[in-house]
């Protein structure tokens, strides 16, 4: 039986909703990155519910999580005690006052504690509305327009940061100096003016460039660890070098901690490396799958929105189901050992993963730091997204993904995104998708 034979037999409930949400959602689904276009061919599953690290179709299929939304279920699906702590919020305060109240600093405190580089933090509603935010604070604070940014990496999907992500090589010009492109329409091409888009783990175009144009960057915006482009993580120093680089110049370093914020480390990336950005941003894991963004930073480079003179404003900012849900799930990322533990079991699904490649004779390799990671079907290291577009298998993995789902294990199908370990995932799982890879990756072999 072929993939298409087996993947529609298991999902005959999923394709009629399908075809009834493409008559009031456009495209069937409420976001792009849900579609066929994004790789969920030939529709994508409809879920009925999720409980910790499985989740279950309308079909009755029941799949191990790698894909956790995208990233918020760092905690699993349903976790109890959040769970819990937002009910009860909503029961004991409301939803949305419109002015501030206790469990606001109650969630605002305890991300100050959690990550070394905010000293204040404001909530917002997205990753995306966050990075806005962080963008245009920047060049707020120092005056100037431009922002350097690096071809692999997404920033969301407002007008000044939606560029050079998964882009053709052809048009961006030479990896030395990439032109800007604007990653679809609608986006005004004047802002191609206001960014300079370099290679990521390149350090001597970035020294070149600060060297010569230092003066006019407000920002430096970059993935600490890209996970936007498969998962690709930076090489020794390099981020040391934007930092030392922006203090020289004066200008501000912005992480987008939207993934990598507490997925391997309960302070994220810059705990993880070492390394303290002027601004961050968060989403994703922050809310333990509810939906919470947040911009925060140092007193100074908080000091605008603190004084007012740079509006950050939203009815829904730090609504009562956030703060709960944020309150909460950093109390149960405080927990001693946990990402020991759970790194531990990312790393052995990880390991398994790559042996199992080895015994088939599949050139891959694995990327991450156990708690997310991708199997890169590619015969050379990829280091950014050059080396991707050039070395990557992308038909390789997504006949891996295939394979794997119709075994009941999920994730994305595409090759530049990557796969989520919770929290709460256990080596039973591990071992099951183990089981599952011998038989998918000996498939694979056989076909390519």
């Amino acid at each position: 039986m072929t993939f298409e034979d087996d993947f529609a037999a298991r999902t005959i409930l999923t394709k009629v909703r399908f075809e009834r949400a493409k008559k009031t959602i456009p495209g069937g689904a409420g976001s792009t990155a849900r579609l066929p276009r994004n790789g969920w061919n030939p529709y994508p599953i409809f879920m009925k519910d999720g409980q910790g690290s499985r989740i279950r179709d309308v079909d009755g299929n029941e799949y191990i999580d790698y894909l956790l939304g995208l990233g918020p279920m760092i905690l699993g699906h349903r976790h109890p005690r959040v769970t819990k702590a937002v009910a009860d919020a909503i029961t004991d305060y409301g939803t949305c006052f419109g002015l501030p109240y206790d469990l606001e600093i109650e969630a605002a405190e305890k991300v100050v504690a959690a990550v070394p580089g905010i000293e204040q933090v404001r909530f917002t509603n997205s990753g995306s509305e966050a990075v806005g935010i962080a963008v245009r604070l920047a060049r707020a604070t120092t005056g100037r327009r431009i922002i350097v940014r690096f071809e692999g990496h997404y920033h969301g999907w407002q007008d000044t940061v939606y560029w050079s992500n998964h882009v053709d090589p052809k048009l961006a010009g030479p990896a030395s100096h990439p032109r800007p492109i604007a990653m679809g329409p609608g986006v005004p091409a004047e802002l191609e003016a206001t960014l300079i888009v370099l290679t990521w783990n390149d350090p001597e175009s970035f020294v070149k460039l600060m060297d010569e144009r230092g003066d006019e960057v407000a920002a430096v915006l970059t993935e600490p660890a890209v996970f936007n482009t498969g998962c690709i993580l930076p090489e020794p120093g390099y981020l040391e070098l934007l930092r030392e680089q922006t203090t020289k110049h004066g200008a501000m370093l912005i992480f987008d901690e939207v993934i990598t914020g507490f997925r391997f480390a309960r302070g994220g990336a810059q705990e993880y490396f070492g390394v303290t950005p002027d601004l961050t941003t968060l989403a994703k894991g922050l809310g333990g799958g509810f939906p919470v963004a947040a911009v925060g930073g140092s007193v100074d480079a908080m000091r605008m929105i603190a004084d007012g003179s740079y509006s950050h404003s939203g009815t829904y900012n730090a609504n009562v189901i956030q703060c709960a849900a944020v309150s909460a799930t950093m109390d149960e990322l405080a927990v001693p050992g946990l990402y020991e533990r759970q790194r531990a079991v990312g790393y052995r699904l990880a390991d398994g993963l790559k042996t199992l490649a080895d015994e088939n004779g599949i050139d891959a390799y694995v990327e991450g730091l156990g708690t997310v990671f991708q199997l890169w079907f590619a015969n050379a290291p990829i280091h950014n997204w050059r080396d991707a577009a050039a070395n990557a298998n992308e038909a390789a993995f997504t006949r891996w993904y295939q394979e794997m789902v119709v075994r009941g294990v999920l994730f994305h199908p595409l090759q530049f995104e990557n796969l989520f370990v919770s929290l709460v995932h256990t080596d039973a799982d591990v071992d099951d998708t183990l089981n599952a890879a011998s038989d998918a990756l000996g498939i694979v072999a056989r076909e390519f």
